[in-house]
């Protein structure tokens, strides 16, 4: 990520004006780069990049392609289909993270862009949960209540739990569609 810690979206859309408008909404928020061709985003595409915005159809590179060098790259992006093309079957190949139809409202672009680029960090959260309370279970099964209670490493421990079990509930209320209980993702 770019020093100042904002995520890094590359918009992948050969209409200029539709480039520039997502550009418009997210660049307060993000570092955005545009490219306008799925050729022009091979010139950028990197590790840099957090969050791809990609059109499904383009002249020259479609936005398959550019999915296939993503992979080929192993570039570590979340990508989200923006396209006017009603989903078929064909998506269940795509090695996407969202699937938005065009015309695309503010909204939509915030809250997606926004669940993508927490993704990551929700992962790695709920990873380092699922540590911390196999420690915690073992050590307590192991151990009187008396010798947990006294403990400062068991303490810190649980409080290392409720601080991660915060910050994941902090993400799944901020894009429910993504992480709640309501998600059909």
């Amino acid at each position: 990520m770019p020093t100042d810690d904002r995520a890094t979206v590359l918009i992948v859309e050969d209409e200029r004006a539709t480039a520039e408008a997502y550009e418009r909404i997210l660049a307060d928020e993000y570092e955005v780069h545009v490219a306008t061709s799925g050729d022009a985003a091979l010139d950028v595409l990197d590790d840099s990049i957090d969050v791809i915005l990609l059109d499904r159809r383009m002249p020259g590179f479609s936005g398959a392609q550019v999915l296939g060098e993503v992979a080929d790259r192993d570039v570590d992006a979340r990508v989200a289909m923006v396209t006017a093309v009603e989903p078929d079957f064909d998506i269940i190949e795509f090695d996407i993270d969202a699937y938005l139809r065009k015309p695309v409202d503010v909204d939509s672009l915030e809250d997606t862009v926004a669940a993508l680029a927490d993704l990551d960090t929700y992962e790695d959260l709920q990873r380092e949960l699922g540590s911390a309370r196999v420690k915690r279970s073992v050590i307590a099964v192991e151990k009187d209540d008396d010798r947990l209670v006294d403990h400062p490493e068991f303490a810190r421990l649980d409080d290392r739990i409720a601080d991660l079990e915060a910050r994941i509930a902090a993400i799944e209320r901020a894009h429910p569609t993504y992480f709640g209980e309501d998600s059909s993702a």
